[in-house]
């Protein structure tokens, strides 16, 4: 299978610290070995749920060095 990846790296760490953040998150949601695994044998709501925690953590964090944080309640 082609890889159909099209995101162009525009800060050259970033992806370094976009695969420890995957695996600091996997982590905490007590998914082991994530950074070893292949990710086809995981289900789809595994790997989805990794994503959706790390935007969770990503907006958290641009909130807070932006001095806002969060105005909405749930």
């Amino acid at each position: 299978m082609a890889n159909n990846n099209n995101n162009e790296i525009l800060v050259s760490n970033a992806r370094g610290a976009l695969e420890q953040l995957k695996n600091e998150t996997a982590s905490e949601l007590g998914i082991q070995n994530y950074a070893q695994q292949y990710k086809g044998d995981l289900p789809s709501r595994v790997n989805g749920s990794v994503g959706g925690y790390m935007v969770k953590k990503m907006i958290a964090l641009a909130e807070s060095q932006l001095g806002g944080g969060s105005t909405t309640t749930r």
